[in-house]
């Protein structure tokens, strides 16, 4: 059964490669007819020798002349060389050097999956470094972007070397372990789907296989270990070289990524002091920018080549004198912007959390944050978000407040923050929030969540909770109520309720109970 089910995950990312392969073929037909650039696969040598296969796209009139400038693109987690060649095609018409890469340990680039580690961010250097040599390259115009792990290795890059001017890092990651293990949860879908995709796709090194492992395990003796890891990997560690550096940076992801949700990257953004810019749409991980590696039609990748544009090429196109933070909502077509992150969240407004409640745990109530991938791309296709019907969820195993009904829409923009008193029995356990919108019919679309373990309380003792749900953009028809769900399974997270454990909330009369909703000024 074991070696059926990697067969068939081998078989849908090959698929999934093979359509990408497909579509940059498609879209490169034209330009080859037109003679419009150059593509030449390569190989680099990377830190230690290690042998990355690559790709360069040079525009066509490029006779070593004139430097021009350069953008690398590291490849996605468990992508070929070829993922950004429509991409990469366009940019080189338009006078840019591309030069693409597998990161090591996928396909046929040599070494191990090291997660973004040390070698991973010294093999950006060393491209940079191959382009300068062998292409007409800038060295004072270098750029760097990806989707997903390019995403996160392309920032790592500039916190590392002061030659990359300019990064977009479209659905990557700030902080790994407030992606996977936000609010001290192992999200446990997300960690598997990665593992599954690594195993077929690449070789994993000793280290990630044992850190996947004590990850799925819950082995808190090996906690501190796991989060020593993620910080090695995560830019936010190095925000000081990276901010001294100064590349200016532009940030994408979706509202509803279950693998580097977006909380992380605001906290990350609001640090930042050089050029920035903040976009967040409707979405699951890396579901935005998808369109554009087929050649078609991508706001995201469009955005991209404005700033690159600019911060590279010198060009006035406004990309820095527009409001930074673009927001696209859940429920409308059109964008935002605001100044900063600060005036998204500028209004507030608390739905109390009254009385005394007592769930039991170990059953899931019904209330879920869907499943990873599929519940967001629906989301964003066709606006259905998961559901639940509120009245009907069982008390014993679910608590439930509501505000009352909403005479005007109401704007849902930015974090939602649950402050409330939990009493536990045990020493350990997990809850998870939910924030629904509530139809007049009882029907409950998912607006956010997140999740929050304990461990070491002394049971029967209560303790303050604040938890940051989620950031989105949802907008709430008039008619309808919110409503705060907390329950203690969800199928993306692991739970740590020992067996007949239960958790008390309350609302001190010193200490009330609340949720602060985040409104967009009307």
């Amino acid at each position: 059964m074991g070696q059926h089910r990697k067969a068939l995950r081998t078989t849908a990312v090959g698929a999934v490669c093979a359509s990408l392969v497909a579509g940059g073929g498609l879209t490169l037909a034209p330009a080859a007819q037109a003679a419009t650039s150059d593509v030449r696969f390569v190989d680099i040598a990377g830190a230690g020798g290690t042998v990355l296969k690559a790709n360069v796209v040079t525009p066509a009139r490029a006779d070593g002349s004139r430097r021009l400038p350069l953008i690398v693109l590291p490849t996605a987690w468990g992508f070929p060389q070829v993922q950004y060649l429509a991409e990469a095609r366009r940019l080189a018409d338009t006078g840019y050097v591309v030069l693409s890469y597998n990161v090591r340990g996928f396909w046929q680039s040599g070494g191990e999956i090291e997660v973004a580690g040390p070698s991973d961010v010294a093999d950006a250097a060393k491209v940079v470094d191959w382009a300068l040599a062998h292409t007409p390259s800038d060295p004072k115009n270098i750029g760097m972007a990806g989707v997903s792990y390019g995403a996160g290795i392309s920032l790592l890059a500039a916190a590392h070397d002061k030659r990359v001017k300019a990064v977009a890092s479209l659905s990557g990651w700030a902080d790994l372990i407030a992606s996977i293990y936000s609010g001290r949860t192992q999200h446990s879908q997300a960690a598997a789907f990665l593992n599954a995709v690594g195993a077929a796709t690449g070789r994993m090194s000793a280290e990630s296989r044992q850190l996947f492992a004590d990850f799925s395990a819950s082995d808190l003796s090996r906690e501190q270990a796991m989060l020593a890891w993620g910080r090695k990997r995560s830019v936010a560690t190095y925000l000081d070289q990276l901010n001294k550096n100064g590349p200016a940076v532009m940030l994408a992801g979706a509202w509803g990524d279950t693998i580097f949700p977006p909380n992380q990257t605001i906290d990350f953004y609001g640090k930042l002091t050089g050029p920035k810019r903040l976009e967040f749409r409707p979405g699951d991980h890396a579901t935005p920018e998808i369109s554009g590696l087929f050649g078609l039609p991508n706001d995201v990748w469009t955005d991209t080549e404005r700033w690159f544009d600019h911060y590279l090429k010198g060009a006035d196109n406004g990309v820095d004198r527009e409001q930074p933070v673009r927001l696209k909502s859940r429920s409308t077509d059109g964008y935002e912007g605001y100044p900063d992150w600060k005036s998204v969240t500028a209004t507030r407004r608390k739905i109390a959390l009254a009385g005394t409640t007592t769930l039991h745990t170990n059953v899931d109530s019904g209330a879920d944050a869907g499943t990873v991938f599929l519940s967001s791309v629906l989301d964003q296709l066709v606006k259905l978000p998961p559901v639940a019907v509120v009245p009907l969820l069982p008390r014993a195993w679910a608590a439930v407040w509501q505000s009352e009904k909403y005479a005007t829409p109401q704007q849902v923009r930015g974090t939602a923050q649950l402050h409330t008193t939990v009493t536990p029995t045990e020493e350990s356990g997990t809850l998870v929030a939910y924030l629904y919108d509530v139809g007049p019919l009882g029907l409950g679309k998912l607006v956010s969540n997140a999740p929050y373990t304990f461990h070491g309380r002394t049971p029967g003792t209560p303790f303050r909770l604040d938890l940051d749900l989620f950031a989105t953009a949802y907008d709430v028809p008039a008619g309808h109520r919110l409503a705060l769900v907390v329950d203690t399974v969800d199928p993306l997270y692991i739970e740590h309720n020992p067996s007949g454990a239960r958790l008390t909330f309350s609302s001190p009369v010193d200490d009330p109970s609340y949720v602060s909703i985040p409104l967009r000024e009307q």
